[in-house]
């Protein structure tokens, strides 16, 4: 059975670095400045043989109240009460602090499992704090360095025997089961649509937008649990967070980004660290939501951001938020997608949803929106389809003739889906005007149902030559000649 075990400690002990180191990858932002995570990240771990799920928390302060750090520390100890075992992590080179052996004996009380490591321990400089962390009463320190690697075999020696037993005890608890499913049971179980969201890949979707716009009270909302650090101050979220869920029988990852400002006002390297990783979860997603305020809809930055999406290629939903403050909804709504289609024309046909992540109100309409729009971003016509809706293109709209020569396009099929990507082989490329290539886009979109996805469309020369003309008039050259008459024959 595979367990959980989240990384406490006060900020800046190192405890984000271990989580990366644990999970192989960069998952977490890593910063000199104390206090860079804020949510709870979790990652698949791997030590040795051991797998495992593990929890990069906020670090833990001395604060109680509704204030940002008071609500940061009840998001760890949430994280601890949901953990099997507690990684207690202290920095060896500054010593235990009297925060520490508070937060020690909050750790004794609420976890049945706490491993205490002495982190940054590279060296002598650390002995002295390593000696200082046996009084904290949690058995001996772990000697751990995460960015160099160094204890990783003695928190697996740790880890070890406490696996066994949460596996024995699984093992126990397991029903007995006696049931074998046939060949045809199973092929009937697995799905038809290879693009068919699963447990095992689950559709992955995006959540974008400025800072302040709702994108975590959504997906606590979605979630229906506080999962996701939420507050009045803009700029909350850093990570890219990914939270798996099932969300009306849809298996789904969510990717919680932090807010996009401008980005000449973009000066702080963490700031830019947050940017950098919500755009990279843009790239992994497959659906992305760009969540507006109703109160500012459309400025620059939430143009460039749904542009991004649309370049990127994937498929795009306009979320509009804080709807139940708006006074005019119909008057408003009117406003927003004439807006939507005169701003962003490249993704004509979007779904525009209105949404209040305070009351959950329009979220099965989020619901909706998202599925079909993954439906159609993997969208598949058949060849025999498109060159007949060609014809008819062509018949109504004849393209262009540069030069007195009319751009002939012979033969079309769709290369590619996720975004649809479709191929045309005609003469003359380099002279087929855009507004040409538009009104084929255009009308892919209307007439095979396929609204705001981006639809790539590429001009493939084909030349106008018949590659056997030569031929036709080499060959009965060269039968004369084989038959001995000749022009001089003639005479």
């Amino acid at each position: 059975m595979s367990f959980t075990m989240a990384i406490v400690g006060r900020p800046n002990v190192g405890k984000s670095t271990l989580f990366n180191r644990l999970v192989g990858k960069r998952l977490a932002l890593v910063d000199d400045q104390p206090g860079v995570t804020r949510d709870l990240r979790e990652g698949e771990a791997r030590l040795g043989d051991l797998r495992f799920t593990v929890i990069d928390t906020a670090g833990l302060e001395d604060a109680t109240d509704d204030s940002l750090q008071g609500r940061m520390r009840r998001l760890t100890e949430r994280a601890v009460d949901m953990a099997d075992i507690c990684l207690f992590v202290i920095d060896a080179r500054t010593g235990v602090t009297p925060i520490d052996e508070v937060f020690a004996e909050i750790l004794r009380k609420r976890s049945e499992h706490v491993i205490l490591a002495a982190n940054k321990a590279e060296g002598s400089a650390a002995d002295a704090g390593v000696i200082e962390a046996y009084g904290l009463g949690l058995g001996e320190p772990i000697r751990l360095s995460a960015e160099h690697g160094e204890g990783l075999n003695d928190l697996y020696s740790q880890l070890m025997p406490l696996a066994d037993g949460y596996a024995e005890r699984a093992r126990q608890d397991a029903p007995e089961t006696d049931v074998t499913l046939t060949e045809e049971e199973a092929e009937a179980g697995a799905p038809d649509d290879p693009h068919k969201p699963t447990e095992a890949r689950p559709l992955q979707v995006a959540v974008v937008g400025r800072p302040n716009a709702g994108k975590s009270t959504l997906i606590n909302k979605i979630l229906g649990e506080e999962r996701l650090l939420t507050g009045p101050e803009a700029g909350i979220t850093r990570d890219a967070i990914s939270l798996k869920m099932n969300w009306d029988g849809v298996p789904m990852r969510v990717f919680d980004t932090a807010g996009m400002r401008k980005k000449a006002k973009v000066q702080e390297k963490l700031e830019k660290l947050s940017v950098s990783d919500g755009l990279r979860a843009v790239k992994f997603a497959e659906v992305v939501v760009v969540l507006l305020d109703a109160a500012i809809p459309f400025e620059q930055q939430d143009l460039r951001i749904a542009d991004l999406a649309e370049r990127e290629g994937r498929a795009v939903v306009v979320a509009v938020n804080k709807w139940d403050i708006e006074d005019e909804k119909q008057e408003k709504l009117r406003a927003l997608k004439e807006a939507f289609e005169r701003l962003l024309p490249q993704l004509r046909g979007a779904p525009l949803v209105t949404v209040s992540a305070k009351t959950g109100r329009g979220l099965d309409r989020l619901h909706a929106a998202i599925v079909k729009a993954h439906d159609v971003w993997n969208r598949r016509v058949s060849t025999a389809q498109l060159n007949r809706w060609l014809t008819g293109m062509l018949e109504q709209h004849p393209p262009p003739a540069p030069s007195g020569r009319r751009i002939k396009l012979r033969y079309m099929t769709q290369a590619k889906t996720r975004p649809p990507g479709f191929v045309v082989m005609c003469s003359n490329t380099e002279k087929m005007p855009e507004s040409y290539t538009r009104y084929l886009v255009n009308g892919l979109r209307e007439d095979f149902d396929m609204p705001g996805t981006p639809i790539r469309l590429h001009m493939r020369s084909q030349s106008d030559k018949n590659p056997y003309k030569s031929k036709k008039k080499s060959t009965p050259s060269r039968l004369r000649k084989h038959l001995g008459k000749g022009p001089a024959d003639k005479r």
